[in-house]
């Protein structure tokens, strides 16, 4: 099958970046090893189980895979980023989690262009988005998609940083694409701006994550209580961060999302209507989007801490609320919350 068919195929499911990488054992592998090994993934289990070694062989997720179709899907909008939002009512919820949960829309793609391109030539596929065992960000950089910045983030020269990515994993043969050179050059604009120092230093001279002092984590995957000393970097940060992307300089002249899926349901939802949400409301509000995953005695956990940044004396009833909490997780990020309050007085 001819490399061109397969781009103007996945353009015309909606993909905003395609590309081909052949499905070898992934170069990047071994730094994605050391950086387990040396813990910064933190508590994400599913990066350090038996999962980490499928990782490095595409080849365990689909016997006789040769290429892998790396895409790409826009989810920037026009609203302001986090760095321009000063409204100490309202939360901030990532950029990314506003809309639809963005594996069903990509998957869904996935799959139509599986239909198009098995109705040419029959063969051997599966659709990952996130969810797989593999390196997304290395394989898409193979795959000429963009490089991978400081901030780790893919970074594409024309359309920035803002885009979901997914795989199709093929037994076809393709010509593979070439990856791009890396255009960060001197700049650590994410690594001056990042509240919690997160990027870091790599024991091979480039930058990695942190991921046990990053925003994001704290946010979403953390289970547990936010370290005292993180909470006040945190902000308003209810779900992730997008802070690292918000000052990066390849982010200034974006590209929009093309599919109304991604748009916000509702932009920066008040602090107050959060901390009044029961269990219930809190699945309906958030239903079919990504902020579920935080689970809902998190995301209370997320909102005192946001209430306690905000520093207005309007939150202390909610907070008291929050601090009668039965979980313990929530009546302990609420008693943190007061007394920030009080500290900013």
């Amino acid at each position: 099958m001819n490399r061109r068919l397969v781009h103007d195929a996945a353009s015309g499911c909606g993909f905003d970046l395609v590309g081909v990488t052949a499905a070898h054992p992934v170069p990047d592998f071994a730094r994605f090893r050391s950086w387990v090994d040396r813990g910064l993934a933190g508590e994400m289990r599913y990066l350090t189980d038996h999962r980490a070694e499928i990782r490095n062989n595409p080849e365990q997720l689909l016997p006789g895979v040769r290429s892998i179709i790396c895409v790409g899907m826009v989810y920037n909008g026009p609203e302001p980023l986090s760095t321009e939002f000063s409204d100490l009512e309202r939360a901030w919820i990532s950029r990314y989690a506003w809309g639809d949960d963005y594996h069903r829309v990509l998957r869904a793609r996935l799959e139509a262009l599986a239909g198009k391109l098995t109705g040419i030539e029959n063969f051997s596929w599966r659709a990952c988005v996130d969810t797989a065992p593999l390196l997304e960000r290395s394989l898409a950089a193979q795959a000429g998609l963009g490089w991978i910045g400081r901030n780790t983030c893919l970074i594409n020269q024309q359309l920035g940083s803002w885009f979901f990515l997914g795989e199709l994993l093929t037994t076809l043969d393709l010509e593979p694409d070439s990856p791009p050179p890396d255009r960060c050059g001197t700049c650590t604009r994410c690594i001056e701006a990042c509240p919690t120092e997160a990027i870091v230093p790599s024991p091979d001279g480039r930058f990695e994550l942190d991921a046990r002092l990053c925003i994001s984590y704290f946010t979403i995957e953390l289970r547990n209580s936010i370290p005292d000393r993180y909470r006040p970097a945190v902000g308003l940060n209810v779900f992730g961060c997008d802070i690292c992307q918000d000052v990066c300089p390849w982010n200034r002249r974006a590209s929009l999302a093309a599919d109304s899926a991604f748009g916000p349901r509702q932009f920066a939802p008040s602090l107050d209507r959060l901390a009044a949400l029961s269990e219930s409301e809190f699945r309906e509000m958030f239903r079919g989007t990504p902020i579920p995953r935080a689970k809902y005695r998190g995301f209370l956990r997320n909102v005192a801490v946001a209430m306690g940044n905000a520093g207005l004396e309007k939150f202390r009833s909610p907070l008291d609320n929050l601090a009668r909490s039965e979980d313990p997780l929530v009546a302990e990020h609420a008693l943190w919350a007061l007394t920030r309050i009080d500290a900013l007085r």
